[in-house]
């Protein structure tokens, strides 16, 4: 009985690879099938090169809350950018 090998891959073969699903839209089978590697194998990396790209939940609501904060406190500073331009303009007026 014959003993297989491992094949090995390249980091930059894994990057392609998962680059072609990811920004490329490739479906993993189809993708997979183009390389001539087995799809778990291709889903694999993609799992392992993008988790960072996957926010939980509680993350997303945070990020929104962040954002909401955020926006209010842009809000109030262009109302106030907006009374110191009058502001500048009235005085400005009086000492003319």
């Amino acid at each position: 009985m014959e003993k297989s090998t491992r094949r090995k891959f390249s980091d930059e073969f894994k990057e392609e690879a998962v680059k072609l699903v990811t920004d490329q839209g490739y479906k993993i089978s189809e993708a997979a099938r183009n390389l001539g590697i087995h799809d778990t194998q291709l889903r694999r990396w993609v799992k392992a090169k993008t988790p960072e790209e996957k926010l939980s939940t509680a993350s997303m609501s945070q990020l929104q809350n962040e954002l909401k904060q955020l926006r209010r406190e842009n809000e109030r500073l262009r109302m106030e950018r907006e009374i110191l331009k009058k502001a500048a303009a009235f005085f400005a007026k009086e000492s003319v």
